[in-house]
């Protein structure tokens, strides 16, 4: 939940701010004498959201090797993925495990210069809410944030303290305030003496943290979710139902939620619009861990993932909606031998193999009829 100190204070900007901005509008006389229609002065946006981060050993090595044998350097491996993110007014990625001591990596753990890297990229901020406590508790969890502070990384579903539990993550994004939230379907046991649990999902509870943002003032309210089957391509019932749920409440005019983002999948699942709400049922794994499915054989699926990109539109009333406008998915791939992030949706990416993997990610992504809804494929 968003402390009251910080509702407050949102409260008062957004009054403030909703105030300069409608009392701002101007009326141009025309030739007639009579004012023509005012003009808003709000600026929309764009927001692009990412898989999960969860590299593996090979990853890690690359990394390595990047750097030239000295540190890690995971910045190449992202360049791929820069001109999407990079263009963005906001964009959001998943981190799917937690920093480990001095920055090495033990069992779930990875080590920080990820952070940097994400930062450099052009991420303005990731999601935490993860199944995968840290190691040694809250110095685990202590590290993982803290990390992400140094990078200019804003953070949302582990936190350090039960305060910071009771603290919502807003953002600036062109004249919007936007609020992310974020929930995991389950976590592992926490060691003892560990911090507070990342948010589990429960729509009581969403639908909660959703409205006390939006009466704080947030304009746009973005909830990522850690939830789904792995490696299956369909949403199962448990996300249908829950993304049903979240798109159908609303207060007054306004959806209490404006989009779900969804990840842990591994592979990459739809993209559906329901009622007003665009829903990511899971982007699959941007820097992906070992791709082995649930048989534990080599899966190649789990290398795909996609970028979502949403062009939000100021409201043309005071007691409107920001209203998405342009919803784009960017198809990637991670090569895993050269160790790149590749977009393949820019046209320099072809090839039968590239192809038929674009495709394949095409028809998923478009398996619940976005295309119907205005989804395109963008690079």
């Amino acid at each position: 939940m968003i402390s009251r100190s910080r509702q407050v204070a949102l409260a008062l900007t957004a009054v403030l701010a909703a105030g300069a901005a409608w009392q701002s509008r101007e009326h141009h006389p025309s030739e007639s004498g009579h004012p023509q229609a005012p003009v808003v002065r709000e600026r929309g946006f764009t927001l692009v959201a990412s898989g999960g981060v969860l590299p593996h050993d090979s990853v890690l090595g690359r990394a390595r090797f990047d750097a030239g044998g000295t540190g890690r350097d995971f910045e190449p491996m992202l360049s791929g993925a820069r001109p999407a993110v990079a263009g963005a007014d906001l964009a959001l990625c998943h981190l799917e495990t937690a920093y480990g001591a001095d920055g090495d990596r033990t069992g779930s753990a990875f080590p920080p210069e990820i952070a940097q890297a994400l930062a450099a990229t052009g991420y303005d901020g990731c999601s935490t809410a993860s199944g995968r406590p840290p190691d040694d508790g809250t110095d685990g969890s202590r590290r993982t944030l803290d990390a992400l502070d140094r990078a200019g990384l804003r953070h949302t579903g582990a936190v350090r303290s039960g305060r910071e539990a009771r603290t919502g993550t807003v953002l600036r994004a062109g004249g919007a305030e936007v609020a992310h939230l974020a929930y995991t379907h389950g976590a592992g046991p926490l060691p003892p003496g560990g911090p507070p649990a990342a948010g589990l999902t429960d729509e009581t509870r969403i639908l909660a943290d959703a409205r006390a943002a939006r009466k704080a003032g947030a304009d746009v309210v973005v909830v990522s979710l850690r939830w789904g089957t792995e490696w299956q391509e369909a949403p199962d019932e448990r996300q249908l139902a829950l993304a049903r749920s979240l798109a159908a409440a609303r207060a007054g005019r306004r959806s209490d939620v404006d989009l779900v983002l969804g990840t842990h999948t591994h592979v990459p699942q739809a993209y559906e619009k329901i009622n007003d709400t665009w829903v990511i049922y899971g982007t699959g794994d941007q820097v992906p861990g070992a791709a082995a499915g649930r048989e534990g054989a080599p899966d190649p699926r789990g290398d795909r993932s996609t970028l979502g990109r949403f062009t939000f539109t100021p409201p043309g009333r005071p007691d409107g909606r920001w209203e998405v406008t342009g919803a784009e998915f960017v198809p990637q791939l991670y090569d895993v031998d050269a160790g790149r992030v590749v977009d393949l949706g820019r046209a320099l990416a072809e090839g039968a193999e590239v192809r038929s993997v674009r495709d394949r990610i095409r028809t998923v992504v478009l398996s619940r009829g976005a295309a119907e809804d205005g989804l395109v494929m963008g690079e």
